[in-house]
């Protein structure tokens, strides 16, 4: 969001901090370094924080700002589960708190349940069934198509041969998703996303169908390169208004070219600023979102790629001078408080350093990226400032507790994606 900056800037906002706030996650991630940004951002502003994770390990549990991580009692998250265990929770925190998804599946069950917890939780209430539309990359798709936003061509084959035929029609490559990836199980191999180079090696992933637990859809392929993955982060209040956000500029990603932001830097894109509030105000969206964009170089467009009905992992990049962000502004919202107008940081950049030291390996785009931080929006300030998902001065043993754990589990994982693969292999 664009605002003028003021000779002095804004005022800090006021919280309410006897409301604590619960943060949910059922994705099985001890790693989701948005977590710990929310812990931190909120628990700095002298909030009360709680977690409900699915991993129990998780390095988040190590920050000196979280006040209580709450377990699943046994056996992994459901629906079913997720009900009695917010009960309890709220019967231990004993006053309403401010319930806060971090995942899809969370923000998708946190709607579903919502009529039922309003004496326990302050919580966003969307349009029925909204986060499960837009977190269904078939459903988005459909979506995008009526509101006229861009978005990729996008198929759902019914057959085998139905894929072959359309990967061949699609021209080669493309990309394969599962419409619901919430639903994958680590125990099929199977990644959400896949850039598939044949026909037969479409055939051959459709074939997981029934594993994979929701339909396989096909899409054009908007190849990327320097410049041209974007996102947008915000928090929307009331009537769809937007209360903070801001556009940024994936720099590196992990896995390379189709994962997450490992570098991401600040950077206006009134392109991407229009596509997102248009977006949102036709939906009727409230609360807090996380979209990525992808230009396409011959034409100069930007796709609608995800739309993610909670906090992006990296949404800490856009915090301003205040210390405002899209978790503190949806607590003030929620809490009956005033949210005060951004006062942005264009250039700032944000880096989850186990990400990107697989991907600068992987791309050898570490040194580019230092050369390149001084160009474009944001040129004429001093100082970049940024910050790092991990490691915080006032907040150690979370990098500690990561670095050990990654080292051993993620470390491998990473390294062996590293080693060169058949071009034909389907990649598990």
């Amino acid at each position: 969001m664009h605002h003028d900056s003021a000779a002095h800037p804004a005022p800090r906002p006021t919280f309410d901090t006897g409301v604590p706030a619960l943060l949910l996650r059922l994705d099985d991630n001890p790693f989701h370094h948005g977590t710990l940004g929310a812990v931190r951002s909120l628990g700095r502003a002298g909030i009360e924080v709680h977690t409900l994770v699915e991993s129990p390990g998780s390095p988040v549990n190590r920050s000196r700002f979280l006040h209580r991580a709450h377990h699943w009692p046994g056996g992994g998250p459901s629906l079913e589960r997720l009900y009695p265990a917010l009960r309890r929770i709220a019967r231990h925190i004993g006053r309403p708190a401010v319930l806060i998804p971090m995942d899809d599946i969370s923000a998708i069950a946190a709607d579903r349940i919502a009529p039922h917890l309003d004496d326990s939780y302050l919580m966003v209430h969307q349009p029925t069934g909204l986060s499960e539309r837009v977190a269904d990359k078939a459903q988005l798709a459909e979506l995008c198509r009526t509101a006229g936003i861009c978005h990729p061509l996008t198929v759902v084959p019914g057959s085998g041969r139905e894929a072959a035929g359309f990967a061949r029609d699609l021209g080669l490559p493309v990309v394969a998703k599962w419409s619901r990836p919430w639903l994958l199980s680590r125990t099929t191999g199977l990644r959400s996303t896949t850039l598939v180079h044949t026909p037969d090696q479409a055939r051959t992933l459709y074939e997981h169908s029934a594993h994979a637990g929701s339909p396989l859809l096909l899409q054009q392929h908007i190849p990327g390169g320097r410049g041209t993955d974007w996102f947008f982060h915000g928090c929307f209040g009331a009537e769809s208004v937007c209360l903070v956000g801001g556009t940024g500029r994936k720099e590196l990603a992990w896995p390379v070219r189709t994962g997450l932001t490992a570098v991401g830097t600040w950077f206006p894109n009134l392109d991407v600023e229009r596509a997102a509030l248009g977006l949102a105000q036709r939906l009727g969206y409230r609360g807090i979102l996380d979209l990525d964009f992808r230009r396409d170089t011959t034409t100069g467009r930007y796709h609608l790629l995800d739309f993610n009905p909670r906090p992006g992992a990296q949404f800490r990049l856009f915090t301003d001078r205040a210390g405002q962000d899209v978790v503190r502004a949806l607590h003030l919202d929620l809490t009956g408080r005033p949210v005060i107008a951004a006062d942005p940081v264009p250039g700032r950049v944000f880096v989850a350093e186990n990400y990107a030291l697989l991907s600068g390996l992987a791309t050898a785009a570490t040194a580019r990226l230092r050369r390149d931080t001084g160009r474009g929006p944001g040129r004429g300030t001093r100082r970049r400032t940024g910050e790092t998902a991990w490691f915080a001065a006032d907040d150690p043993a979370p990098f500690a507790a990561m670095a050990a754990g990654w080292l051993g589990r993620g470390g491998r994982k990473g390294l062996r994606r590293l080693r060169p693969r058949p071009r034909a292999a389907l990649a598990p």
